[in-house]
């Protein structure tokens, strides 16, 4: 069973192991989707808020490329939807 904190915790440490940031914010938006035909419990809607030099200084879809990769795992299995913000 995954939960929210449990999701937030595994995607720091991968983050902080792969890409080089100043800081994270991990929000929990599935309360949005909820209603939806398509939510799954056990299924997370996220948003993520990533202040890094690196990242900002290549392409969105660059970006989101790596930080695709890096998260794989948890895509697959208890990220329903993620918005990526570079800041």
């Amino acid at each position: 069973f995954m939960n929210i904190n449990i999701l937030s915790e595994i995607i720091k440490k991968k983050i902080s192991n792969e890409l080089n940031y100043d800081s994270l914010e991990i929000q929990d938006k599935t309360y949005l989707h909820a209603k939806h035909k398509s939510h799954e419990i056990n299924k997370f809607h996220i948003k993520l808020i990533l202040k890094s030099d690196d990242l900002s200084k290549i392409s969105k879809i660059s970006s989101t490329r790596k930080i695709y990769k890096v998260l794989k795992t948890e895509l697959n299995k208890y990220i329903h939807s993620i918005q990526i913000e570079i800041i």
